[in-house]
This record gives structure tokens, C-alpha cells and sequence, in this order.
């Protein structure tokens, strides 16, 4: 199938906030604790959950809470009390448009079969969430497909680090080989090419409970030059990837200080006339 061109919603994602997002989703049983919740709710104590969870023992279930009111998932009244009941926050509140596009992505995307629909939104994150994913999907977005090595410096990630990233994405369905030889370049599955709706949810969700919302990073320092012009130009949009960021871009500029002349001394003679 011929790769389309790059969706606006893919390439305007930030890897890093989108992927960060993410991993505090991740976690098995995060999201059956919040459905749980939030069908049962609206309070419920680790004693409360297990009867919904019998294959999870009440120490684990306890850190898995732990964990999700840590990352903002969780709220708890009595915060030193450790029989106080949790329930959800209005960060938690929000993940339906999350977690529809996910099972939507999934279902017709990735495993038709029947399934739960906490199991296919763990399923969907678990393939999603490790790091260099993101940059990646949106990479090959945009230029179709890359060779190793370009792919490599273009990612500014270790080759080394890149071999296991890249074949579990082929096991996950997101990245194929364009033909079978060791060279050929990679390219998005059409799982991975329907990515885009997936990435717009979750950056709307991250952003909207961000006091301070991250910058992107700029188009013009990602975007790469088209890859039948050679190298050269993969080379030199890595190396703007590592640039430093000038620090105006972080803090206003400082301004010079009026000098204040020195009082004249008591001992100073007189200035003549």
C-alpha cells in the first residue's frame, strides 16, 4: 500500500509531551482501576478494588495506586491517611476522548478480535508509549521512508538503541521494510500512518490540565530536506536537532543599567569654573 502524505495531526504532535502522557497511562491496570472507579465510585479503597481485581494481590494494588495519584490521576482527602479512599481527579475525569481513540485505532487498526475494552486501550498504549516512538511515526510520516542510518541521525538516537526500537515496532505493527533486503529503507504500516487522531487526543488532554504548556519544537528544525538529495542534508538537520537553544528563547534579554555617577567626596577640591 503506498504511503499518503503526512497528516498535519502527526507531524504537529510533540514527541515529548505526547509520549510522556503516554507512559503515566501505560502501567497495567491503570486503566481498569479508573473504569473501575469510575463505574463504582465515586470513593473506593484498595479493599474496595479487589474484589474487581482477584488475580492482583493488595500490596501491588496499593502501589499502583500510589503511583496514579502521584502522576496526577488520584485524589485522596485525608493525604497522610493510608485508609483513605481515592478517587478520580479531573485529569482522570477527562480520558474519555483518549481512550476512544485509542479502542477506535486499535479495532480497526491493529486486532479486529473481541476484546475488553480496558485490555484493547493497555494493549494500544503499551505498543505507543516507549520512547522514540513518537519521532519515528511522525519522521516517516513525513518523508515516506529512511534508511537505518538516516533514520538514525535524524532521530539523533543511538543506532545501537534504534535496532531494538525499530524491530519492536515492526513486531507491533507500526513500521515495515519497504522490500527484504538488509538495506532497504522503512517505512509506516497503515496502522501507523492512522496515528494521527491517537496523537491529537492525547496532546489536547496533556495540554489542557499543563499550567505551562511546552514549546514545540519547530517545524523547520524537524523537517528534513527530501532524501534523493543525498545525506548531506539528514547530517545537517541532526546537528540543528542537538544545537543549543538560544537562551533568548527562555528569558528576556537583559538590559543596560543607567550609571549612577559617584557623589562627589567631602575631601574632593572644587571643580573649577
Amino acid at each position: 500500500m503506498p504511503i499518503q502524505p503526512a497528516t498535519a495531526t502527526i507531524s504537529g504532535a510533540d514527541p515529548q509531551r505526547v509520549e510522556g502522557a503516554l507512559r503515566q497511562l501505560a502501567p497495567k491496570w491503570t486503566t481498569g482501576i479508573v473504569h473501575t472507579i469510575a463505574k463504582y465510585g465515586p470513593e473506593m479503597r484498595v479493599r474496595d478494588l479487589a474484589p474487581y481485581f482477584p488475580s492482583v494481590g493488595a500490596p501491588f494494588m496499593s502501589k499502583r495506586l500510589a503511583t496514579m495519584h502521584e502522576a496526577g490521576l488520584l485524589r485522596r482527602d485525608a493525604e497522610f491517611d493510608r485508609t483513605a479512599p481515592y478517587r478520580l481527579s479531573q485529569r482522570a475525569l477527562t480520558l474519555g476522548p483518549v481512550y476512544r481513540s485509542l479502542v477506535q485505532w486499535s479495532s480497526e487498526h491493529i486486532d479486529r478480535s473481541p476484546q475488553g475494552r480496558s485490555e484493547r486501550i493497555e494493549g494500544a498504549l503499551s505498543r505507543l508509549q516507549p520512547r522514540h516512538t513518537t519521532t519515528v511515526v511522525q519522521l516517516l510520516a513525513e518523508h515516506g521512508s529512511l534508511r537505518f542510518t538516516h533514520l538514525a541521525e535524524a532521530a539523533d538516537v543511538y543506532e545501537a538503541l534504534l535496532v531494538p526500537r525499530l524491530a519492536r515496532l515492526q513486531e507491533d505493527g507500526l513500521v515495515t521494510r519497504t522490500g527484504t533486503r538488509h538495506g532497504d529503507p522503512y517505512t509506516l504500516t497503515e496502522a501507523g500512518q492512522a496515528l494521527g487522531p491517537v496523537y491529537a487526543s492525547v496532546q489536547r488532554w496533556e495540554e489542557r490540565h499543563t499550567a505551562v504548556p511546552t514549546a514545540p519544537v519547530p517545524t523547520a528544525v524537524r523537517t528534513l530536506p527530501a532524501p534523493a538529495r543525498g545525506s548531506d542534508g539528514i547530517r545537517t538537520a541532526a546537528a540543528l536537532r542537538r544545537s543549543a537553544v538560544p537562551a533568548a528563547l527562555f528569558s528576556h534579554s537583559s538590559q543596560p543599567q543607567p550609571r549612577t555617577p559617584a557623589a562627589p567626596s567631602a575631601a574632593s577640591p572644587a571643580r573649577r569654573r
